[in-house]
């Protein structure tokens, strides 16, 4: 019988098993009982589309590093958020470096790989959560692609308005975005058409992730291009002053506190 998956901590369940394939540390997942099993994430799109990404990077060192990332940390100032923290490798060098700096996510699998790791500062839960208590940060990062986190045109002003609620004067967001309109792929000039028809972003995808048997709900994820970036900060509390292009179509994109 083929069912649905187990809805679960996907993210946790695979940052735990990659961990334990590259450190040996905790069990590690066996193909015939004796070598470690690759550990590959799979993610889902509403159109029927399944990709699968290895999940070192999640892991990796700032050796192992896109430049961009390299260039984004060298952009922090003062008491830092990182949003999404993952499986740590952004936090963790920055903590090695001094700063202070706080992760943040919705995995408790992945903030105990991290407190492994020797993260000291961890919050489990959103950004909006997190801007009840008591913190305010000079530096928001949204690495690792995790514009995505604006979700759309509904989600973003309340996700804008959370971070700023969490901001010491002054303070500003580094994001790692992706313009996804370079591609001639027809699954995705489709998914990108089909997406306009519906009212919605081209790059607004809805995805869930999959790891052996376990799935996450269905979620929104934004892909989207510089011009529709602006277009989402535009009223927010926030403004953007730069946006470094380098490495397209990745680019990193510096918001600002507004006065």
């Amino acid at each position: 019988m083929i069912g649905e998956p187990q809805l679960g901590d996907v993210f946790g369940e695979m940052i735990r098993d990659a961990y334990a394939v590259a450190t040996g540390i905790g069990p590690r997942p066996l193909v015939g009982g004796r070598l470690p099993r690759p550990v590959i994430e799979i993610i889902e799109r509403d159109d029927g589309l399944i990709n699968g990404a290895p999940t070192e990077h999640y892991l990796a060192g700032p050796a192992d590093w896109q430049p961009y990332d390299r260039r984004a940390v060298d952009r922090v100032r003062g008491r830092t958020l990182d949003v999404g923290v993952g499986g740590g490798r952004i936090a963790l060098h920055l903590q090695e470096r001094g700063v202070p700096v706080t992760g943040l996510d919705t995995s408790v699998g992945a903030l105990r790989v991290c407190r492994h790791r020797g993260l000291r500062d961890l919050v489990h839960g959103t950004v909006d959560e997190h801007a009840a208590d008591d913190r305010r940060y000079d530096t928001f990062l949204l690495l690792g692609n995790n514009v995505g986190l604006f979700e759309g045109r509904e989600r973003a002003p309340a996700f804008l308005a959370a971070l700023a609620a969490l901001a010491r004067p002054g303070a500003r967001i580094i994001a790692h975005g992706t313009d996804p309109y370079g591609t001639t792929d027809p699954v995705h000039v489709g998914y990108h058409e089909l997406n306009r028809r519906r009212g919605r972003l081209g790059g607004q995808l809805r995805l869930r992730l999959r790891y052996r048997q376990l799935g996450t709900d269905w979620f929104d994820y934004l892909v989207c291009s510089v011009a529709e970036l602006a277009e989402l900060v535009h009223g927010s509390p926030w403004r953007l002053t730069d946006v470094d292009d380098a490495d397209a179509p990745y680019y990193l994109a510096t918001l600002a506190l507004k006065r």
